[in-house]
């Protein structure tokens, strides 16, 4: 991920400072392009600095869920193929009884 010169809550405070005065002044003043200050602003919209901060840990809490989703669904997986397995072992395993009773009741053995 590109490393930004503004953090978060710097870039909301330059974003409502562009709101309040003319744009390219604000974007002279701080060093970066207009087009950068409009993304900027469809980004953040009207956020308060203390709302980024909130938007950033929903954001890791959100990934974290993510993540522990994904290990449920992959230890889902595991036990699924495991029971397969037991599943078809059994299955084998009676048909060769069954094999094995029918041989011996045809033959007398």
């Amino acid at each position: 991920m590109k490393k930004t010169r503004f953090t978060d809550e710097q870039i909301v405070r330059i974003v409502q400072e562009s709101r309040a005065e003319s744009a390219p002044d604000v974007a002279r003043k701080y060093g970066v392009s207009e087009q950068t200050l409009y993304n900027w602003r469809k980004r953040f919209g009207d956020m308060a600095p203390s709302q980024v901060a909130e938007l950033k840990r929903l954001a890791q809490e959100n990934a974290r869920l993510k993540r522990l989703v994904a290990d449920r669904d992959l230890e889902i997986e595991v036990m699924k193929e495991i029971t397969a397995k037991n599943a078809t072992r059994a299955f084998n395993c009676l048909k060769t009884q069954r094999h094995r009773s029918l041989a011996a009741s045809t033959y007398g053995c």
